[in-house]
């Protein structure tokens, strides 16, 4: 009788540097500080191009000079969500403590999640188009609109040569990015990747959609406390823009250079629901095989993890088919939270501003609370962090993403 193939053990990938651009902070401490302490309210702002629809507000990053920060040459090459991502990935290379300037630039990869890349400027080009004629639109359109534009701003920023790749898998965008990081780390590919979300998609259109599709809150009377994810009340989500990129790399590499190693990612799975264009599995059926593969990967149990970053978008269904797979898997005992409160849906973005935050939980062994919820739905059968973050002695965490088109994803994150 031949031998049963021995399970290769575990990989675990190195968080050495966080990165984060968001509407509760420009900086990772600052967005945390916001997301933890839930004193400062995230800015949530009535956006003149949707001042007609139902939903005419979003989370949005104030105070941000990207043309001082990055250069008017050079902003004037990338659309918004690429210049969010060229400043996160600066901030994450600097707090991993590496000198792109020495690096082996050939061993240093990108991996860059987004959902609709540069729409806003698409929208802009067509109206251009239809109102003053063909010889108005510009010749960038197609390297600024298109999703990989973002990985290639900080490859050529950063003068990164290793593989750069886009990930565009809807909302779980950036978790995919991070997941398929930790795979190019454990197959040798690299030795660091930059990985994680950019979106800003402050475009008439899609919220326009939005709203046929009644995804997104009309709360237009109190736009702060619209996005409410496992609360009674909940009726949508709230776009909001943001970037958030994480440094990994092969534990060996960290070690080598006497790196100082925040968390781990230890697990990645992904799966489809092969089920709706807008709808989750109404049984969690595809998230739940995404989850059960990321602890097989991690190589721990259900009753290791302490804490999970759920997708929580503050839709009806999602949060109701997420809650009620965590319960089934996980059980009762995680603290659960949903920051999407304080930071808005940033789409494709969003794996990777929750990852960074799931990162810094913890390090900080602390959970931050799911802000707006005052009325828990009583059907959420999980342990929602409310009103304050709470203290937990974890060291395993998940985050879990779902995606329209029935993409999922989860990542199994340890302490270091």
């Amino acid at each position: 009788m031949s031998a049963r193939p021995q399970r290769p053990a575990p990989f675990a990938a190195a968080v050495t540097g966080l990165g984060l651009i968001t509407a509760a902070g420009a900086g990772a401490e600052a967005t945390w500080r916001t997301v933890s302490e839930a004193v400062t309210a995230p800015s949530v702002l009535r956006r003149p191009e949707l001042h007609d629809l139902p939903c005419d507000f979003m989370y949005t990053i104030t105070g941000l000079d990207t043309r001082a920060l990055l250069g008017v040459a050079a902003a004037r090459l990338m659309d918004r969500f690429s210049q969010l991502a060229v400043l996160a990935a600066r901030e994450a290379v600097a707090d991993a403590g590496l000198d792109p300037s020495v690096w082996d630039s050939g061993r240093v990869g990108v991996v860059i999640g987004s959902a609709h890349g540069g729409l806003p400027f698409y929208d802009e080009q067509h109206t251009l188009l239809v109102e003053r004629g063909a010889r108005r639109v510009s010749p960038k359109l197609a390297p600024l609109t298109v999703v990989n534009a973002a990985a290639s701003s900080v490859a050529t920023d950063l003068g990164a040569r290793g593989p750069s790749q886009a990930v565009s898998t809807a909302c779980s965008s950036g978790t995919v990015a991070i997941g398929t990081a930790h795979q190019m780390l454990r197959t040798g590919a690299c030795d660091i990747v930059i990985a994680g979300g950019a979106e800003s998609v402050c475009s008439r259109l899609l919220i326009a959609s939005a709203c046929q599709l009644k995804a997104v809150s009309t709360r237009r009377d109190d736009p702060e406390a619209a996005c409410r994810p496992f609360d009674t009340h909940r009726d949508g989500f709230v776009v909001g823009e943001g970037a958030g990129l994480l440094v990994l790399e092969r534990l060996e590499h960290a070690r080598a250079r006497g790196a100082a190693v925040r968390a781990h990612i230890a697990g990645y799975g992904a799966s489809s629901d092969a089920h709706s264009a807008v709808a989750p599995d109404p049984e969690g059926l595809g998230i739940e095989r995404a989850l059960r593969t990321a602890l097989a990967d991690a190589g721990v149990g259900a009753q290791d993890i302490g804490h999970v970053n759920a997708h929580g978008t503050s839709t009806v269904s999602n949060d109701l088919i997420e809650a009620t797979m965590l319960r089934r898997v996980l059980g009762e005992h995680p603290l659960v939270t949903s920051t999407k409160a304080m930071t808005g849906h940033t789409l494709g973005a969003a794996g990777g501003i929750e990852a960074a935050l799931t990162v810094l939980a913890l390090q900080h062994r602390l959970v931050p609370p799911t802000v707006n919820l005052d009325a828990p739905d009583p059907e959420i059968p999980i342990d929602v962090v409310r009103k304050e973050a709470r203290p937990g002695a974890f060291d395993a965490a998940v985050k879990t993403s779902l995606g329209f088109g029935g993409h999922n994803a989860a990542l199994v994150l340890t302490r270091a």
